[in-house]
């Protein structure tokens, strides 16, 4: 039977069967109320349990209908539950979760609709900005936390220039070359295409010059989608993100992204990187009464358009493990089809605001929409197109993992402020943060750039022209005239040995820990 196919049943037996799948014993977050043939019934509640929120979630629906105020009601709920919350803000306007909500007549009869006893609340929050662009506490990361094999699939590199990252990853860190910023890294990289610096990478393979040019040509081309900000220090500790307050709330951390909402790459990446560096240093946690943290990401379609094969994979298993962390992940986009089928496979809550269909193509996702809904007694297709604003369509997981019945919910409102605070505000609130004094100011101490800067100042002028003299090789002597010289990359041959696998898995030499690092490629120093 499709989702769109109506059981039969008297009004009352259908209205008691929905409400019974979500009369739950432990704690739960309450969404709203029922509704059934257009009448909102208070006394049948809609709710997810605290414990199910690690299962992930997807929060969808066309623009206008009230989904940003859906995860701004979970969100303040979960923290008066004492659990962390992270919002990616790609629009600028959840900063009001920090204030008091404005009583008006729409908030109360909204409240006498669904049979809430609305209170205007604010929620401890921190404001954070990528690399300090916007307002916010400057999020940064080292090049060297992102590691070889995520700045690899970052830059889309192939399999050969992914290995031959990991080898200047590799030489980076033997010699004590800190790769801090992007300036480090592509000054690595030249140096080792130098004539002196392919000496030092002989025992273990070298770089070509054709691959070294794809990695800096990539490296330029990511700065100017604004990832030069973003790489530096004082690196952001992840450990940030799951504080409570002296009190028990969990705090809200909000990251401000209206100042690069149209460079998605930089968003993307900083979503692997923090999901990758949580992992990395979480425990195992099983099931527990409640999640250590739980993510929200708006505009969830700005992560995964353009995205490479191999970032999505990576994203994948990312959302598939970190559940046994403790951490949930929820989406929030404006329709299912926007989140790969792997992805949207492991999100059992299910907050699905109104569709439009104006179009063929709109038409279609809202066909594909209700076939991924459980047996529903709703014409979800009749349903998904009429709901107002602040209703959906919910399904989520019960106590004991199973789907819960289908039940179209009018939803609570908030009680922080439904509307952006005032910038002055905000930046009061960032100066505030016992964090700010911590990341506000970028650090450019000595690494890679600054070493091999002085490096090159202390070389000799006949040393310089002797290296820089144009003396034939061997080689060259050899090479008929006229035909061009062939640059066949080391690595490929390297790569493919078994030496280099064997170092690859081993994450107890050296090597095996650079180019390996973690499942994601990440890898830091604890800093607490």
């Amino acid at each position: 039977m499709s989702g769109s196919e109506r059981p039969g049943g008297q009004p009352e037996e259908i209205i008691e069967r929905i409400a019974s799948g979500y009369r739950f014993t432990g704690p739960a977050l309450d969404l709203g109320a029922l509704i059934w043939d257009g009448t909102c019934h208070p006394g049948a509640p809609v709710r997810i349990p605290l414990p199910m929120l690690n299962r992930h979630g997807l929060v969808a629906g066309a623009t206008g209908t009230g989904k940003t105020k859906t995860l701004q009601l979970i969100a303040e709920q979960l923290s008066a539950h004492g659990v962390p919350v992270f919002l990616a803000d790609i629009k600028g306007d959840l900063s009001g979760v920090s204030a008091p909500g404005l009583p008006n007549d729409k908030v109360r009869s909204r409240a006498a609709e669904v049979g809430q006893e609305w209170a205007p609340a604010g929620c401890l929050a921190e404001f954070y900005a990528l690399g300090g662009l916007g307002h916010g506490i400057p999020v940064r990361a080292t090049v060297t936390s992102f590691g070889p094999l995520l700045l690899a699939k970052v830059l889309q590199l192939n399999q050969t220039q992914e290995q031959s990252l990991g080898l200047v990853f590799h030489y980076a860190d033997s010699k004590g070359l800190e790769l801090v910023d992007l300036k480090d890294l592509r000054a690595v990289v030249a140096f080792l295409t130098s004539d002196e610096g392919k000496a030092e990478l002989k025992s273990i393979g070298g770089l070509s010059s054709a691959t070294a040019g794809v990695i800096l040509r990539s490296l330029t081309a990511f700065e100017a989608q604004g990832m030069g900000a973003f790489f530096g220090e004082p690196e952001f500790d992840t450990a940030e993100l799951l504080r409570s307050a002296p009190d028990g709330r969990g705090i809200l951390s909000v990251l401000e992204l209206p100042a690069v909402q149209d460079r998605p790459q930089l968003f993307s990446t900083f979503l692997m990187w923090l999901l990758a560096d949580l992992f990395h240093d979480l425990p195992e946690a099983g099931d527990l009464d409640k999640p250590k943290l739980v993510f929200f990401f708006d505009e969830a379609h700005l992560l995964f358009n353009g995205a490479s094969k191999a970032f999505l994979e990576s994203l994948t298993q990312t959302v598939r493990l970190i559940r046994s962390k403790g951490v949930g992940v929820f989406f929030v986009t404006q329709t299912p089809k926007d989140v790969p089928a792997d992805v949207l496979g492991q999100l059992g809550n299910r907050v699905q605001h109104a569709l439009r269909a104006f179009t063929p193509d709109d038409e279609k996702a809202l066909k594909a929409t209700v076939r991924t809904f459980p047996d529903s007694p709703y014409d979800l297709e009749e349903l998904l197109t009429g709901m107002g604003t602040g209703e959906a369509v919910v399904t989520v997981l019960s106590e004991k993992g199973a789907p819960t019945p289908v039940a179209a919910t009018r939803l609570r409102a908030p009680a922080s402020l439904m509307a952006p605070v005032d910038a002055a505000e905000l930046d009061r609130a960032v100066r505030s943060s016992p964090l700010y004094a911590r990341y506000a100011q970028a650090v450019d101490r000595e690494s890679a750039y600054e070493k091999l800067a002085a490096r090159a100042a202390q070389e000799t002028p006949e040393a310089r022209e002797a290296r820089e003299a144009p003396a034939p090789t061997r080689r060259e002597a050899a090479r008929p005239e006229g035909r061009e010289e062939e640059r066949p990359s080391v690595v490929e041959q390297v790569v493919g040995s078994g030496m280099f696998k064997s170092l690859a898995r081993s994450v107890g030499t050296q090597l095996g820990r650079e180019i390996t690092r973690s499942l994601f490629g990440t890898a830091r120093r604890r800093r607490r």
